[in-house]
């Protein structure tokens, strides 16, 4: 940096043809300005100025090093600039991991990318538990409360989830009143990739109850099969509200046992730990939390 201080001090000079004036321009004195341009010349091996008691003038090295001087400081100001933007325009790659909540999902991902164009998403739709930093995903959305230190976590929402059948499975099998008739039902069940445990179903019981055991008569590890196999009345699922909204709008499907269950589920998105997080991440982090339960037709 002491070049690019000396180069700023000779074009001063240069252009104003004194020290004094330099010097003032600078915030330094004119002794320091002499001595900066004596650095100078020593380090190039040429004189730059011809100087008198009334003026000083540029040699002809000196002509031809100020062209050079003002191209490279020109360079500076515009990477500085660059740098400066960078630091708050969201651009570049933006790697997210995202369980596989595409309904919710997707539409407002799908604004995201109309709002910032200069911003290239990479998404990773997987349940399984990925190491944000050592995958290097810039942020991850996942449900449940974060456990990882390493990373900044900020929570993007609630939504409500509902253990579901069809109308017609319920004429066949009949509707389960406690969470002990549901033996006699066939359940459908989400089972995690990462260890494939399956999905708990949140029963509200008494600490002393005997574990429920359920018929484990279908699993999978998507939202879209037990949806469908649900629709099509084979079965119990335990599901958010938002992958089933219209359907329990319609009647397709409906709630049974709604009082025994907590239904509750929470969203949060992470990303690694900085003072200063990329303004693409910031960006991300932002609109979802404004958007991703935002009331229809807000926005």
């Amino acid at each position: 940096m002491d070049g690019l201080n000396g180069i700023g001090v000779f074009v001063q000079v240069a252009e104003l043809r004194s020290f004094v004036a330099a010097g003032r321009a600078l915030g330094i004195s004119a002794s320091a300005v002499g001595k900066s341009i004596a650095r100078l010349e020593d380090r190039l091996g040429v004189r730059l100025f011809h100087r008198s008691t009334r003026s000083v003038t540029l040699t002809a090295e000196g002509g031809l090093f100020l062209e050079r001087c003002r191209r490279i400081l020109a360079e500076v100001e515009a990477a500085g600039q660059e740098l400066s933007q960078a630091a708050t325009t969201p651009r570049g790659r933006l790697r997210v991991s995202l369980p596989q909540v595409s309904p919710l999902m997707l539409p407002v991902l799908g604004d995201f990318m109309r709002h910032y164009p200069e911003v290239a998403l990479d998404l990773d739709f997987t349940d399984r538990l990925v190491d944000v930093i050592e995958e290097g995903f810039d942020a991850v959305i996942r449900t449940g409360e974060p456990a990882d230190s390493r990373l900044t976590a900020r929570r993007l929402g609630r939504f409500k989830r509902y253990l579901v059948a069809s109308p017609g499975y319920l004429a066949r099998h009949g509707r389960p009143e406690r969470p002990e008739d549901l033996a006699a039902h066939i359940c459908l069940h989400y089972r995690f990739p990462s260890s494939g445990k399956l999905e708990q179903w949140p029963f509200q019981r008494a600490a002393d109850a005997p574990d429920l055991q359920l018929p484990i008569s279908m699993t999978c590890n998507n939202m879209e099969t037990r949806v469908c196999f649900a629709l099509r009345d084979l079965g119990v699922a335990w599901l958010p509200e938002f992958a089933i909204r219209p359907h329990l709008a319609s009647g397709a499907l409906v709630p049974i046992l709604a009082d025994h269950l907590d239904s509750e589920g929470l969203f949060y998105i992470l990303w690694p730990a900085s003072k200063h997080p990329s303004p693409k991440v910031r960006a991300l982090v932002d609109f979802l939390s404004a958007q991703l339960f935002a009331p229809e037709g807000a926005g």
